[in-house]
């Protein structure tokens, strides 16, 4: 499965999400969050014709899956508002057009929760009401499946989550660079002019409310606004190279102190084999501490139980030295190592 999944999302996901661009530009362009636009452009594009042509089951789902992750990112932010409607509208419609059976899920990260229900919130305050009831139909259906990553991912695996934001979609754009283009700035220059013209007829030409040089100003402002914008990334990027060379220098130190540590520990420790152990211990003919000779005297080792049994009761073969009849006497008692003789018994006869 998780070949087949690999397969499909290098020969799939390319053409598909260069298709949900597309529906989404168009969507963009109506300038309308309405779902019967969006539907309309769906069916002018027969978008639900992405599902034909495979007949495995096993690719039916792991294409599935692929199409809502690949749509899911088009949902959360940075995107515009509009962008991500069309983006819970592209979900919605795959959702009910899936070939597989019973349905996939939309896999939906805990930490994208917040901005999905702010997306509603916003849409139900200007009265979008048709986003809500896609999202409470989606709701009701149990279509959600709530996960920590969007994407799934295998054990151990070094894959990362990417996406490439499409700065056409983006919702914040530059507004200074909007205005800073020569069109805007042409256009304004001729209604500076217009005005000042219309001025001159009506009113007295000491009565000043606007700048005179207005375009000049504010072509100046922007080039500054764009030098310092300039100046800050030159700044954010020498910073982000200090703190990269900052941390390689530490840890070139730090694995230098410990190769210094590992190198001189394996100096020190002895170079002999397993089998010295068993060898003599060699006593040092001249020794100039005491240290030493308390070293020498923790090595040696001290007699086994059975050289002290030997010891106390004798070798095997040995005569016993043990006399029974002491066993339940004391030893300062010298009298009873006297013996007495055993006498046998004699009978009388009558």
């Amino acid at each position: 499965m998780c070949r087949i999944e690999k397969a499909s999302e290098f020969y799939w996901v390319p053409p598909f999400k260069s298709d949900c661009e597309e529906l989404l530009g168009r969507f963009q362009l109506s300038e309308s969050v309405r779902f019967e636009v969006f539907s309309a452009i769906w069916r002018e594009l027969d978008f639900s014709s992405v599902f034909f042509g495979i007949s495995s089951k096993s690719e039916k789902r792991s294409f599935t899956r692929l199409t809502f992750t690949t749509a899911y990112s088009y949902l959360l932010p940075p995107y515009s508002f509009q962008i991500r409607v069309g983006a819970l509208y592209l979900i919605y419609g795959l959702y009910y057009m899936q070939p597989a059976w019973p349905k996939e899920k939309i896999r939906i990260a805990l930490k994208d929760w917040y901005d999905l229900q702010k997306l509603v919130v916003d849409a139900k305050s200007c009265q979008h009401l048709d986003i809500v009831y896609i999202f409470k139909r989606l709701l009701l259906e149990k279509a959600f499946y709530f996960t920590a990553l969007p994407k799934k991912l295998t054990f151990q695996s070094s894959e990362r989550i990417q996406h490439h934001v499409n700065e056409e979609f983006r919702g914040c754009r530059d507004a200074v660079g909007e205005v800073a283009s020569v069109d805007m700035l042409d256009e304004i220059a001729n209604v500076h002019g217009h005005y000042e013209r219309l001025k001159k007829l009506s009113l007295p030409t000491s009565l000043g409310v606007t700048l005179i040089n207005l375009t000049d100003s504010i072509g100046h402002c922007v080039l500054e606004y764009r030098k310092w914008q300039e100046e800050i990334a030159a700044a954010k990027k020498k910073d982000s190279k200090q703190t990269e060379t900052t941390q390689k220098s530490e840890s070139t130190s730090r694995a230098d102190m410990l190769a210094a540590i590992k190198s001189k520990s394996c100096s020190h420790a002895s170079k002999g084999t397993r089998s010295r152990r068993h060898r003599p211990v060699e006593i040092a003919t001249t020794s100039n501490s005491g240290s030493d000779q308390a070293l020498l005297k923790s090595h040696v080792r001290p007699p086994s139980l059975k050289t002290r049994t030997y010891n106390h009761f004798g070798k095997p073969g040995e005569p016993e030295q043990t006399k029974d009849w002491l066993l339940s006497v004391k030893e300062e008692d010298t009298r009873a190592l006297k013996r007495k003789d055993s006498r046998r018994f004699k009978w009388h006869s009558n």
